[in-house]
């Protein structure tokens, strides 16, 4: 029911389609970004046609049934717009745009260019929802290009996903004002910073663990003692 439970982590809803969509992404990185891929990400996200209640364009863009895409906090009524997209008749033309520019050959540092594709792509917020987990897949795309492999020990989906309130406010601050986005780029690349570190820990408890393990190979524990030491 979406209830956090003390001693677990909370789950994303419909998980086993951001991971399909996530593979898709890094294991076939070297495949180019098209309309049709993005419709197929987008229906493995919500496979019943529905987010929560509402009911979705699912596999294709938003259109004008669902009304301006805004970004709205506050009661209702007094109702704060932190952001509207483009209307849905410029959509086709700004898509087209950036997926050109996606799949063109670039000088630009390929870090870098993750930064740009995922904020151009919130930006132009082509679907009624999940724009925000397909952005995060296009960005470990690009990130897996960057590396010529879809193996990493990192997840900077995860690290945005736990950072979410800082993402959002420099998101908001990103989208308004000059076409100046240093100031996301300087954002997402300590994001990623932090994502390796976080990473980093992680290893270091399983290798840990791990020696731990191998040096007591030959000593009898049980079921019960063997759960308690790992834990």
């Amino acid at each position: 029911m979406g209830v956090e439970v003390g001693g677990l982590p909370p789950v994303d809803r419909n998980v086993e389609g951001i991971v399909d969509v996530m593979f898709d992404a890094t294991h076939a990185y070297d495949r180019p970004l098209t309309a049709e891929r993005l419709f197929g990400w987008h229906a493995a996200l919500f496979p019943t046609g529905r987010s929560g209640l509402q009911r979705l364009a699912v596999g294709a863009w938003r259109n004008e049934a669902t009304g301006p895409m805004q970004v709205i906090s506050g009661p209702y009524g007094r109702e704060t717009v932190h952001f509207e997209a483009p209307g849905h008749e410029r959509l086709e033309g700004e898509m087209a745009r950036f997926l050109s520019w996606f799949n063109a050959p670039a000088p630009t540092d390929p870090v870098l260019r993750s930064a740009v594709a995922h904020l151009w792509f919130v930006t132009i917020h082509p679907f009624d929802d999940g724009n925000g987990r397909i952005a995060r897949a296009i960005t470990d795309l690009v990130l897996a290009r960057s590396e010529r492999s879809p193996q990493r020990f990192y997840s900077l989906s995860s690290q945005i996903q736990q950072e979410r309130t800082a993402y959002y406010d420099v998101l908001e601050q990103s989208q308004k004002g000059s076409l100046d986005v240093t100031v996301w780029i300087e954002w997402f690349l300590g994001c990623l910073q932090r994502a390796i570190q976080s990473s980093e820990v992680t290893l270091q408890a399983v290798l840990t663990q791990a020696r731990f393990w191998e040096s007591h190979a030959g000593k009898p524990f049980n079921g019960l003692q063997r759960l308690l030491l790992n834990r």
